[in-house]
């Protein structure tokens, strides 16, 4: 079978007196049926080319389905005279949202399942499901396409009955006002920008909800939510470098929104209640790694600041949680993750403790106050995903649910986890590397070597278990997650060091990974490969055009890859929000920029690794003609003979397939895709 080759259509592109041509630029027209056409043609080639792997791409998915717990359910945690629970069926693919008022031992009373709303669909997502504060209401939102575009629904939870009240086109979430009927909820834009927080009143109609907020910088996104102590509703209009917050009581849906302290370009931060304070942690002062301050409810502008945890220049302060009688901190440490504990009466500090080279620990979910009990999550490359109960007046630590790994086979002291450290190429810094492998396997120039990396938004991808991952483990491959530039693994100043003029770094912060990796020996560049999703997918995308015969294969999962194009359209989803990422390229330095590693305008008549390339339709964060354009153009230009798969979901987003297992389908087509080129190499 020939691979498909999408028709050229020149459209010339121009700005800065600087000329683009892009032939695949019609691709966009998502209504277009040569369009659907082109990706259906696309995910037949995928098939007929991994048609050899569809054994093995069942035999690892049967094998990932059966590690999970079919009949799980999520730990229970207490919240105003109820427990929750969400659990899930054998044989189900959706959840099943519960509740036992005030003693476990008491009867299930089952608030939402997922199961029977999902009936009939190709796609269904819960966003988020709330309850009133009288316990008697339940607000649910949902999206059937796989666009982040959700439908609030609300129920009485007395009747059963689903109430005629249902608002369309929000971001999911709707926060209760404590008279039990009033939420507050957010729309979007036609770019699917948070950009209007409403207050909507039970038995109304939509169209009668009022307009508390409008956030008219296109650079901003807008979220509401309650303080833990549920005395006060917040609107937080935040940017990349910038946040500007206003609240009300929540007993009082009518009160003036006061703001905490207006917004001021690069100055973060974000707020929760104590008492007659707010906490609040900041990057105010250039405390570039965050501190505390807290400041009185009646006077709380940045000039009444006071500083409660100062800035530490080597310590990242990532979130706090307050108690009554004590202060726990999220801190990150020269990558690692910690827990520290301070009593407010004695003023004595310490942290948890952990062992392995490399893990996640994280502050649970703790919704009181008043009590001595934390719960925290804990998780690494060899470990199961973990939640503990510490005892902060004792001192001592109760696991009370770890992930389970169904079938026997896995135990934790047979997989190797290590924490390594390469090179950089401009000498200012040293790159770590996370690593993970089955002890059995031996570190050579013909070991499979999977790299992993995002780095960009400073979100860190941090050292964690995973079920899916044993499949490529236990047949001989070394799983690495390189930490670079743009994240936030080694603080802020990381993160900074990665975006905007500096995103080269990202790129070869990755490929000096890669390098080093086979410098000591763990693999060779004909069994190392790549994998990254969305801004990782602009990674993969841009190491190959670097670096084309460094990875044998990668793997590109919904990638940013027309970096210039999508930052010069403003209509797209997400475009003026990421300014304060990329650059806005309607300023010639930074469209020279952005023009000079962008993977789609740097594609050349040159031999490429193979590629396995994925999207979805509906996607709402990088649109599905990114990946068919480069994909098309690597198609026309490339001089190599080496596999080019374009799979696109047609039913779903940018998370893929909904349901527990479906997407575990996605998963098994990536593992065999890497397996046979690995068992051709071998």
């Amino acid at each position: 079978m020939e691979a498909p080759q999408a028709k050229k259509i020149e459209k010339v592109l121009e700005i800065h007196g600087d000329k683009r041509i892009d032939n695949y630029f019609w691709l966009n027209e998502r209504e277009n049926p040569e369009v659907i056409q082109y990706l259906e043609e696309e995910n037949a080639y995928e098939e007929f080319i991994m048609k050899d792997t569809e054994p093995l791409q069942e035999e690892l998915f049967e094998e990932m389905k059966a590690r999970y717990k079919k009949d799980d359910e999520s730990l229970p945690y207490f919240f105003n005279g109820y427990w929750y629970i969400v659990r899930y069926e054998d044989g189900k693919e959706y959840p099943i949202f519960c509740r036992k008022q005030t003693s476990l031992e008491n009867e299930e009373e089952i608030l939402l399942d997922v199961n029977v709303l999902a009936e009939g669909e190709t796609f269904f997502e819960v966003g988020s499901v709330a309850v009133s504060p009288n316990n008697e209401l339940v607000s649910f939102s949902s999206d059937n396409v796989g666009r982040r575009i959700y439908s609030i629904n609300f129920k009485n939870l007395k009747t059963d009955e689903i109430l005629s009240d249902k608002i369309e086109n929000t971001t999911g979430k709707a926060v209760w006002a404590n008279d039990n009927e009033h939420v507050f909820y957010i729309r979007k834009d036609e770019s699917l920008r948070a950009f209007q927080v409403y207050r909507h009143k039970l038995g109304t109609a939509p169209s009668e909800d009022v307009l508390i907020f409008h956030e008219e910088d296109e650079t901003f996104d807008v979220n509401v939510f309650k303080t833990k102590s549920l005395e006060y509703i917040f609107i937080a209009s935040s940017s990349t470098i910038s946040d500007e917050h206003r609240f009300i009581p929540s007993d009082n849906v009518f009160a003036e929104w006061k703001i905490i302290q207006p917004r001021i370009d690069d100055l973060e931060y974000s707020v929760e209640h104590y008492e007659d304070e707010f906490y609040i942690i900041t990057n105010a002062d250039d405390a570039f790694n965050f501190k505390i301050v807290k400041a009185k409810i009646n006077n709380c502008g940045m000039e009444n600041w006071v500083d409660v945890i100062p800035h530490r220049p080597e310590v990242l302060l990532e979130g706090f949680e307050i108690f009554r009688n004590y202060l726990v901190l999220e801190e990150r440490e020269q990558g690692l993750l910690q827990i520290k504990i301070i009593d407010e009466k004695t003023k004595e500090s310490y942290y948890l403790p952990f062992s392995d080279p490399t893990y996640t620990a994280y502050i649970g979910v703790n919704l009181e106050f008043d009590t001595e009990v934390l719960r925290y999550g804990y998780t690494s490359l060899t470990q199961p995903s973990s939640t503990y109960e510490y005892n902060l007046k004792e001192k001592t630590t109760k696991l009370l649910k770890q992930q389970e790994v169904l079938g026997g086979k896995f135990f934790p002291e047979n997989y190797i986890s290590e924490r390594i450290w390469a090179d950089s190429r401009d000498g200012k810094v040293k790159i770590p590397i996370s690593l993970v492998y089955h002890k059995d396997t031996k570190k050579s120039a013909n070991t499979p070597l999977l790299l992993y990396g995002y780095g960009s938004y400073g979100h860190t991808v941090d050292a964690s278990f995973s079920n899916v991952r044993l499949s490529i483990l236990d047949r001989g491959f070394i799983y690495a997650i390189a930490h670079i530039r743009g994240g936030e693994y080694l603080g802020r100043e990381w993160y900074e060091d990665g975006k905007m003029l500096f995103k080269k770094n990202t790129f070869f912060d990755f490929i000096d990974a890669g390098k080093y990796l086979i410098k000591e020996n763990y693999t060779s560049s004909k069994h190392l490969y790549a994998m990254g999703g969305s801004a990782g997918g602009l990674l993969v995308g841009a190491v190959i055009n670097y670096e084309p015969t460094l990875f044998n294969a990668i793997v590109a999962q919904v990638p940013f890859v027309d970096v210039v194009t999508t930052m010069l359209d403003e209509t797209i989803p997400l475009t003026t929000g990421e300014y304060d990422e990329w650059g806005n390229p309607n300023d010639k330095e930074y469209y020279q920029y952005m023009k000079e590693y962008s993977p789609y305008d740097n594609v050349e008549a040159k031999d490429y690794p193979h590629m396995l390339i994925t999207t979805g339709l509906h996607d709402s964060q990088v649109q599905y003609w990114e990946p068919a354009k480069w994909t098309a153009k690597l198609r026309e230009l490339k001089t190599d003979n080496n596999l080019l798969i374009f799979k696109t979901d047609m039913s779903a987003g940018h998370g893929g397939a909904s349901g527990r297992f479906e997407s575990l389908k996605e998963d098994a087509l990536e593992f065999a895709f890497l397996l046979k080129l690995e068992n051709k190499e071998a």
